[in-house]
Protein backbone atom coordinates (compact mmCIF):
# COMPACT_ATOMS: atom_id res chain seq x y z
CA UNK A 1 0.00 0.00 0.00
CA UNK A 2 1.17 3.56 -0.77
CA UNK A 3 2.26 5.79 2.04
CA UNK A 4 0.45 9.48 2.55
CA UNK A 5 3.48 11.71 1.81
CA UNK A 6 3.87 15.79 2.08
CA UNK A 7 2.67 16.00 -1.60
CA UNK A 8 -0.56 14.03 -1.36
CA UNK A 9 -1.83 16.52 1.96
CA UNK A 10 -0.23 19.97 -0.59
CA UNK A 11 -2.40 18.38 -3.35
CA UNK A 12 -5.45 18.18 -1.41
CA UNK A 13 -4.83 21.76 0.32
CA UNK A 14 -4.49 23.28 -3.28
CA UNK A 15 -7.75 21.86 -4.96
CA UNK A 16 -9.41 23.21 -1.38
CA UNK A 17 -7.91 26.71 -2.21
CA UNK A 18 -8.78 26.96 -5.69
CA UNK A 19 -12.46 25.82 -4.62
CA UNK A 20 -12.63 28.41 -2.52
CA UNK A 21 -10.78 30.72 -4.88
CA UNK A 22 -13.66 29.82 -7.36
CA UNK A 23 -16.13 30.23 -5.35
CA UNK A 24 -15.38 33.93 -4.69
CA UNK A 25 -14.96 34.57 -8.34
CA UNK A 26 -17.78 32.57 -9.83
CA UNK A 27 -20.51 33.80 -7.20
CA UNK A 28 -20.47 37.12 -6.33
CA UNK A 29 -24.20 37.42 -5.35
CA UNK A 30 -24.43 35.76 -2.26
CA UNK A 31 -22.61 36.56 0.40
CA UNK A 32 -22.66 33.19 2.80
CA UNK A 33 -21.27 31.30 0.00
CA UNK A 34 -18.22 34.38 -0.16
CA UNK A 35 -17.86 33.61 3.84
CA UNK A 36 -17.62 29.58 3.35
CA UNK A 37 -15.41 29.99 0.42
CA UNK A 38 -12.92 32.26 2.54
CA UNK A 39 -13.25 29.44 4.81
CA UNK A 40 -12.13 27.10 2.79
CA UNK A 41 -9.05 28.90 1.63
CA UNK A 42 -8.21 29.05 5.77
CA UNK A 43 -8.81 25.25 5.52
CA UNK A 44 -6.65 24.84 2.63
CA UNK A 45 -3.89 27.08 4.93
CA UNK A 46 -4.01 25.12 7.78
CA UNK A 47 -3.73 21.85 6.21
CA UNK A 48 -0.19 23.37 4.77
CA UNK A 49 0.85 24.57 8.24
CA UNK A 50 0.21 21.09 9.86
CA UNK A 51 1.62 18.80 6.56
CA UNK A 52 4.59 20.85 7.64
CA UNK A 53 4.93 20.92 10.37
CA UNK A 54 4.56 17.31 10.68
CA UNK A 55 7.04 16.75 7.80
CA UNK A 56 9.49 19.01 9.43
CA UNK A 57 9.07 17.72 12.80
CA UNK A 58 8.39 21.01 14.55
CA UNK A 59 5.10 22.32 16.33
CA UNK A 60 5.44 25.71 15.00
CA UNK A 61 3.63 25.32 11.89
CA UNK A 62 0.46 23.36 14.31
CA UNK A 63 0.38 26.33 16.52
CA UNK A 64 0.26 28.89 13.65
CA UNK A 65 -2.79 26.80 12.33
CA UNK A 66 -4.61 26.86 15.97
CA UNK A 67 -4.07 30.93 15.61
CA UNK A 68 -5.78 30.78 11.70
CA UNK A 69 -8.78 28.65 13.32
CA UNK A 70 -9.11 30.78 16.23
CA UNK A 71 -9.20 33.86 13.32
CA UNK A 72 -11.15 31.90 11.35
CA UNK A 73 -13.86 31.71 14.12
CA UNK A 74 -13.80 34.93 14.78
CA UNK A 75 -14.30 36.07 11.40
CA UNK A 76 -17.31 33.59 10.84
CA UNK A 77 -19.34 34.99 13.78
CA UNK A 78 -18.65 38.62 13.22
CA UNK A 79 -19.12 37.91 9.49
CA UNK A 80 -22.41 36.03 10.15
CA UNK A 81 -23.52 38.67 12.70
CA UNK A 82 -23.14 42.18 10.39
CA UNK A 83 -25.43 39.56 8.17
CA UNK A 84 -28.17 39.20 10.37
CA UNK A 85 -28.04 42.82 11.20
CA UNK A 86 -28.19 43.73 7.64
CA UNK A 87 -30.95 41.13 6.74
CA UNK A 88 -33.14 42.85 9.75
CA UNK A 89 -32.65 46.04 8.28
CA UNK A 90 -32.89 46.03 4.66
CA UNK A 91 -34.39 42.22 4.17
CA UNK A 92 -32.16 40.95 1.83
CA UNK A 93 -27.97 39.81 1.88
CA UNK A 94 -27.25 40.75 -1.77
CA UNK A 95 -23.48 41.69 -2.38
CA UNK A 96 -25.11 44.10 -5.27
CA UNK A 97 -27.35 46.40 -2.64
CA UNK A 98 -24.44 45.72 0.02
CA UNK A 99 -23.00 50.09 -1.33
CA UNK A 100 -26.37 51.44 0.34
CA UNK A 101 -24.87 51.13 3.30
CA UNK A 102 -22.72 53.95 2.83
CA UNK A 103 -26.05 56.25 3.15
Amino acid sequence: MAEIGLGHYLVVAAILFAIGMAGIFLNRKNVIIILMSIELMLLAVNINLVAFAQFLGDLTGQVFAFMVLTVAAAEAAVGLAILVSYFRNRGDISVADANLMKN
